[in-house]
């Protein structure tokens, strides 16, 4: 888990493109450790593109290409191992993706991918992850059901779980809430504020309000570039630029 403050991501003169489209143009930012930065903006701004660098996922693109530098902390990530850095940054995407299997299993998944057999702390760690992910009153007479009974809200917190079994650094969020009713969101908020004492969150988020609810600080990106990055108080009060305010306001977007 991560331990003190201290920047966890920095971000250097990044480019990416995807064949001849340019998806990011030149960003700069440095992402610090036991925050929640909140990423938002209109669609193809480049947001989940950004997102998705940071574990490597791009790379998974036949047509991508990137230049620029994205070091966790300070270590270059092309250089990090793909399995150890998809272990110290996990995903969480935005639709619910539970596995077809049991809700403990579901977040016994990945730890014992890890090769953790030991059945007693195998319980204590599914356990605490739901405990995290605020689901274990809410299925822990239900371990041995298909994940798959269990609703919408209560699907992305189990997912939530299962990243968190495996004990990252960072919680990349895209979209979590956009399929969620506003009490499964709320509990979802609820359990990003309370996570940042251990990780690093990063939200990507269309939900304005969202943004303005649980970052610390706020992004915004706008036609594959980053218009600014500033306090969420700041950011929703009094923006730099213009287009920001234009896009909170919700003149486009």
């Amino acid at each position: 888990m991560t331990i003190g403050a201290g920047v966890k991501f920095k971000i250097k003169e990044l480019n990416i493109w995807f064949g001849a489209i340019h998806a990011l143009k030149n960003i700069n930012l440095e992402i610090q450790a036991n925050e929640i930065l909140s990423i938002i903006g209109p669609a193809n701004s480049g947001k989940t593109t950004f997102l998705r660098m940071l574990d490597r996922l791009n790379e998974l693109h036949l047509n991508f290409k990137m230049t620029g530098l994205v070091e966790l902390d300070n270590q270059n990530v092309k250089q990090i191992d793909l399995e150890v850095l998809r272990k110290k940054v996990g995903m969480v995407f935005a639709l619910p993706t539970p596995l077809p299997v049991s809700v403990f299993d579901n977040v016994a998944y990945g730890v014992r991918m890890h090769n953790s057999d030991n059945k007693k702390k195998l319980n204590e760690i599914v356990q605490g992850a739901l405990n995290k992910a605020y689901l274990w009153d809410e299925v822990k007479d239900r371990l041995n059901e298909s994940a798959f009974k269990l609703s919408g809200g209560q699907q992305q917190r189990l997912c939530i779980a299962r990243t968190l079994a495996v004990e990252p650094e960072v919680i990349l969020f895209d979209e979590p809430c956009s399929g969620l009713d506003p009490i499964s969101t709320a509990k979802v908020e609820e359990a990003m504020l309370k996570l940042k004492k251990d990780y690093t969150i990063i939200l990507v988020t269309n939900n304005v309000k969202q943004a303005a609810r649980v970052g610390d600080k706020t992004a915004f990106f706008l036609s594959a570039e980053l218009i600014e990055i500033d306090s969420t108080d700041k950011i929703f009060t009094a923006p730099i630029d213009k287009r920001t305010d234009g896009y909170i306001r919700g003149k486009f977007g």
